[in-house]
């Protein structure tokens, strides 16, 4: 975004922190990394985060008749919302989902709705984790322009990260599209609130791509088993539950690349 594209009229979602603005009145420019020294504004400060009755130094013209000048952000902007918009689409899908097919089922978590976490792109791909009251599955979108429409659901293809190799098992929704995921934890019994889950999916975005942890990826025959031993204490009768993953057990254990 650059070249005086508009008026800035308060809306901070088309601007970007990096954003230098120019009074369209006086033409005097505004630049966060210098803050202005007239309203003792310190360097750094964004101008959407200047205070509401902060007037141009020079002539004092209002923030809203403002202009961008330049906007070295913008493309980290346009991203976000991309993402952001491919994401929501997930999450709408899924929610559909879980309140027409999915609630009345006892394999389901009531305590847990569907999210979407940590979605930014690899390889032009948006790649996150999408949790459900009935999954945790990491996910990979298609790039922009880039059709995935033709992909044969329940395909498997293994895609590899810094930490390991994964399994990744093609589908296709009318909404959606194509799309591919890789299951980390199903059902969700495990879990006590969102919160748990979402900060378990936010370690997986971060192990994913940090070679480290590429060994526990490796053990799928012991991943399974402890699996099949938490499933099988959950359906104790007279077991307590066991306590929710932790960060360092989805590390070395979630990540295994099981589809």
């Amino acid at each position: 975004m650059s070249g005086f594209e508009g008026s800035y009229l308060g809306a901070n979602d088309r601007i970007s922190p990096q954003a230098v603005m120019e009074c369209k009145i006086c033409w005097t420019p505004y630049d966060p990394a210098e803050g202005d020294d007239t309203r003792q504004i310190d360097p750094g400060t964004p101008f959407a985060a200047l205070p509401e009755d902060w007037k141009c130094p020079n002539c004092d013209a209002p923030k809203e008749q403002f202009l961008v000048n330049d906007d070295p952000g913008s493309g980290a902007l346009a991203e976000a919302a991309m993402i952001g918009a491919r994401t929501q689409a997930l999450v709408t899908d899924f929610t559909e989902v879980w309140h027409g097919k999915m609630r009345d089922l006892p394999m389901v978590n009531a305590l847990l709705h569907v999210q979407a976490v940590g979605f930014q792109l690899h390889e032009g791909r948006p790649l996150g984790v999408l949790i459900s009251p009935w999954f945790m599955n990491l996910v990979m979108l298609p790039a922009e322009g880039e059709d995935w429409s033709a992909l044969v659901p329940g395909a498997k293809e293994v895609i590899g990260f810094a930490s390991g190799e994964y399994e990744f098992i093609h589908n296709v929704r009318e909404t959606v599209g194509g799309y591919k995921a890789c299951s980390l934890f199903s059902p969700m019994g495990e879990f006590r609130t969102q919160a748990q889950a979402v900060d378990v999916a936010r370690a997986v975005m971060v192990a994913l791509f940090q070679d480290e942890h590429r060994a526990g990826t490796d053990r799928a025959a012991d991943i399974r088993a402890a699996r099949e031993a938490e499933m099988a204490a959950l359906e104790a009768p007279d077991e307590a539950l066991p306590e929710a993953p932790t960060r360092r057990q989805v590390i070395s254990a979630g990540l295994a690349g099981e589809g």
